[in-house]
């Protein structure tokens, strides 16, 4: 159990970018339980499995497409769809008659979700480890102060503000984005006012989920594809969600930053235990900011 020794500032960039780097797949998962969380007050524990679904549906894309050089493409468009298009008929078959109820009855709702996606992977998929292969230009790395950086990882540290302004510009600059902020504060005058609040739900719902989605696609080429992929994400997505400030976008992306920077720096400055650094960093946050970053929605 030994410290790592002679860090130099060169590793210890790189190490930051590529802690950036995971930060962004943390972002993007973080900020779509964020924004089912504060706007429908639904904890959704089954967040995690569609993100496992929307890996899975990455290589599936990919496998059929083939050896085409556009095959991670289209699969990194329509695998988060067929995401998004699962969690609609999930939301209008299901999840709108249980808006009333109480949070206790929907936290075990979206738990048997996750039960029942599980098995649906392990049906369709089985039990057996998948991998894909980024595109041919972001394979392989360049250098960085003579340390090699991962070229796929620069293309999820574009990607990451991308969806951030998308999100921003979603939220802020269209119709349905300013009706579910209002939503989120007062559902009953929004609804009073003539707007049908269970389709803007549903909408809302349908983007988070899509978020996870485009989160296991992303992640897909640079992790093993396969059952419980699920279960370490939803943990550390709602600790990002919580020590952010429950429901907001933004306190998500603070979060993600937190956790993925310390995660990555543990792993330079203790390795042996890295996976502490992280969970640690949450902890001094709640002890000083107990209800989150930045304003909480609940």
């Amino acid at each position: 159990m030994e410290f790592a020794a002679n860090i130099t500032a060169a590793a210890l960039f790189q190490q930051i970018l590529v802690g950036l780097s995971r930060t962004t797949i943390l972002f993007i998962v973080s900020s779509g339980l964020s924004l089912v969380l504060g706007v429908l007050r639904i904890p959704n524990i089954a967040h995690g499995s569609l993100y496992m679904i929307g890996a899975f549906m990455t290589w599936s894309i990919a496998t059929v497409v083939g050896g085409s050089p556009a095959a991670f493409w289209l699969a990194l468009a329509f695998a988060p769809l067929a995401v998004a298009l699962v969690s609609f008929v999930v939301e209008r078959g299901i999840f709108c008659r249980l808006y009333d109820r109480e949070h206790l009855m929907l936290l075990l709702f979206t738990f048997s979700l996750t039960l029942v996606f599980n098995d649906l992977v392990k049906l369709i998929w089985g039990s057996d480890y998948r991998s894909l292969n980024a595109p041919d230009f972001l394979q392989g790395s360049f250098s960085i102060f003579g340390l090699p950086f991962p070229r796929y990882n620069l293309f999820l540290l574009l990607t990451g503000p991308l969806v951030a302004l998308g999100l921003w510009l979603l939220t802020n600059r269209t119709k349905i984005g300013k009706i579910a902020r209002a939503a989120a504060v007062d559902r009953e005058m929004v609804s009073a006012v003539g707007i049908n609040v269970s389709w803007v739900f549903a909408w809302v719902f349908v983007i988070g989920c899509y978020l996870a989605g485009l989160g296991g696609a992303l992640v897909a080429p640079t992790q093993n594809i396969t059952q419980g992929m699920d279960h370490a994400i939803i943990i550390e997505a709602f600790l990002i969600v919580i020590i952010g400030g429950l429901g907001n976008i933004w306190g998500a992306l603070l979060g993600a930053l937190i956790f993925g920077l310390t995660d990555a720096i543990g792993i330079l400055v203790w390795p042996q235990f890295a996976i502490v650094f992280p969970y640690t960093a949450v902890v001094i946050v709640l002890v000083f900011r107990p209800k989150g970053l930045l304003k909480s929605v609940w």
